[in-house]
């Protein structure tokens, strides 16, 4: 057991923070975080970490870079005021996509993200649902990565929708589609499609399963610029499907995503608070945008990595 807890706060998404300070019951630690003129990133602790426990809440979403550069330069903050242990705890990954070559002359900077957040001071990861699982082996120190499906997947179950199908938008989505067909015992389709090169433009090709007079759901990991899970749903609506429903754990939104939401024919998106939306997009998506909590759960597995007792349990019980 490492010494007293401290739980910290970037400017990422500091009610999510908020929400974990809650539920375990304990006032978050402060700290000056901002940018000169310059745009250097400058962090200075209220009090000292020396023997404690650290836990640092920060997403790196958009503006990536900034957020990034601020976590690495408050892991260094924290790790030169002699914390016992450092966990970055990373709501959403960015760089998360960047995770093998695949094509020539290209980096895999999510295994250059990693490496600078382990030379910057942090002991262990905290993370939800990467966006690719090998993700966790770019990593020298241990890792944890939660999942948002339970959360998500009780709240579409209390929505009681009729005759659901559960629908990947690519390839790429089967795996995590598969499980909440499973899990809400509905049949699963798949939508193949094909990206271009730059990664700008999607071709719908063709559906795999059934959705006529269906009410579907799409499932995905994130939702980023939206052009996927918009273009997925207005062919669904031509291949006969009543209704159309998107779940997702990180609501990305990068522009034009709010446009293409507001402007689509999805009735709701299920979204959780891993990363922190803009009030004005709250506003354009109204009720069709159902933001769902995971701070009482990332308040839990800190309480466990805290004391030392086993966060795959709580997913068991």
């Amino acid at each position: 057991m490492y010494g007293e807890l401290a739980l910290f706060s970037g400017t990422a998404n500091r009610p999510l923070a908020e929400a974990v300070a809650d539920y375990l019951g304990i006032e978050l630690s402060e700290a000056d975080v901002f940018q000169f003129p310059n745009t250097n990133t400058f962090c200075r602790l209220h009090e000292s970490v020396r023997g404690k426990d650290v836990f640092l809440i920060q997403p790196t979403s958009p503006p990536t870079n900034d957020n990034l550069m601020e976590l690495l330069v408050f892991l260094d903050t924290l790790r030169r005021d002699s914390a016992a242990r450092i966990t970055a705890v990373i709501p959403y990954y960015g760089y998360g996509r960047s995770d093998k070559k695949d094509q020539p002359r290209v980096p895999i900077t999510g295994r250059l993200v990693a490496d600078l957040i382990t030379v910057a001071g942090a002991n262990r990861v905290l993370t939800f649902d990467l966006h690719a699982g090998q993700i966790q082996g770019f990593f020298t120190i241990p890792v944890d990565e939660l999942t948002a499906t339970p959360i998500l997947l009780e709240h579409i179950r209390n929505q009681e929708i009729p005759n659901l199908v559960v629908v990947a938008p690519d390839i790429g989505a089967v795996r995590r589609s598969r499980l909440f067909a499973e899990q809400l015992g509905v049949p699963l389709a798949i939508i193949e499609k094909r990206r271009s090169l730059e990664g700008d433009k999607t071709t719908i090709y063709n559906l795999i399963g059934d959705v006529k007079g269906a009410n579907t759901l799409l499932v995905d990991d994130e939702i980023d610029t939206a052009g996927t899970i918009t273009s997925a749903a207005s062919f669904l609506l031509e291949q006969g499907a009543k209704d159309v429903f998107a779940s997702a754990t990180h609501p990305i939104f990068s522009p034009p995503a709010p446009e293409r939401l507001d402007q689509s024919p999805i009735s709701k998106i299920y979204v959780t608070n891993t990363v922190l939306v803009a009030d004005h997009v709250r506003e354009m998506l109204g009720d069709r945008l159902e933001i769902l909590n995971v701070g009482d759960l990332l308040g839990e597995v800190i309480r466990r990595i805290h004391v030392g007792i086993s966060v795959g349990a709580l997913f068991n019980e």
